[in-house]
């Protein structure tokens, strides 16, 4: 891979499955026992703003409880080592990315520690639980809700995302579904403006097909061989 200059990594919950968090939709379609149209759409927030803040407040407990695994630490040394471009992308609301030590990284869907106002749309750092009525103390009248990109909103940072992909010599999807968009349709930028492309994956995603090469195994095993192959 000595041609291989910039790079874009898209990262989804496979790669956080080994440290002990659920994927977004199980087997059975469900997120951590709940329809994702319950949870996961702006007009479950306003029909039972309750059970959406409770959902995320057990959310954010769970993550207290778990740690980043080798694949956050891997691409973290990456990370701090390449010497061109790279731009981690993830589709994950949880930190596990930035507690092992990634600083080049994009939260598409956002984050699971944030707050966000929904009148002023300003962001800020919460740890602990967000009861509903919660008042923005930016503007100081309109009610915070989970900072969370929920079906039907515009993902954050697509035109830096966007400008990244058209840069990159290599792009990388790691644990993902290949299945919800516009993240699954990254590896058809990256192949029109011609990047190598690599899947990683447990099992062949929704997208297998699009990309030139697919690894399958634990993103555990994959992620730190690939970056001891990139550092040389």
């Amino acid at each position: 891979m000595d041609d291989i200059r910039n790079i874009v990594i898209l990262t989804g919950a496979g790669i956080s499955a080994e440290s002990g968090l659920a994927t977004f939709r199980g087997p059975d379609g469900l997120w951590e026992g709940h329809r994702v149209e319950d949870v996961c759409t702006p007009e479950a927030l306003a029909r039972d703003a309750a059970l959406v803040h409770r959902f995320y407040d057990e959310r954010r407990a769970k993550l207290a409880e778990v740690g980043p695994n080798a694949a956050h630490e891997a691409l973290a040394a990456l990370d701090a080592q390449w010497p061109g471009e790279l731009l981690i992308v993830t589709q994950n609301v949880d930190d596990l990315h930035e507690r092992a030590g990634a600083k080049r990284l994009i939260h598409m869907h956002g984050e699971l520690r944030s707050a966000l106002c929904a009148g002023c749309g300003k962001a800020r750092r919460w740890t602990d639980a967000l009861p509903p009525g919660s008042v923005c103390d930016g503007c100081g009248r309109a009610l915070l809700r989970p900072d969370i990109v929920f079906f039907g909103e515009m993902p954050y940072e697509m035109d830096v995302i966007d400008e990244a992909l058209r840069r990159a010599d290599l792009f990388v999807s790691v644990g993902t579904s290949g299945a919800v968009y516009p993240a699954a349709g990254f590896v058809q930028t990256a192949r029109h403006v011609g990047a190598r492309t690599l899947e990683l994956n447990l099992v062949p995603s929704a997208g297998s097909f699009y990309f030139e090469e697919s690894r399958m195994g634990p993103a555990s095993m994959l992620v730190p061989e690939l970056v001891s192959e990139l550092l040389g």
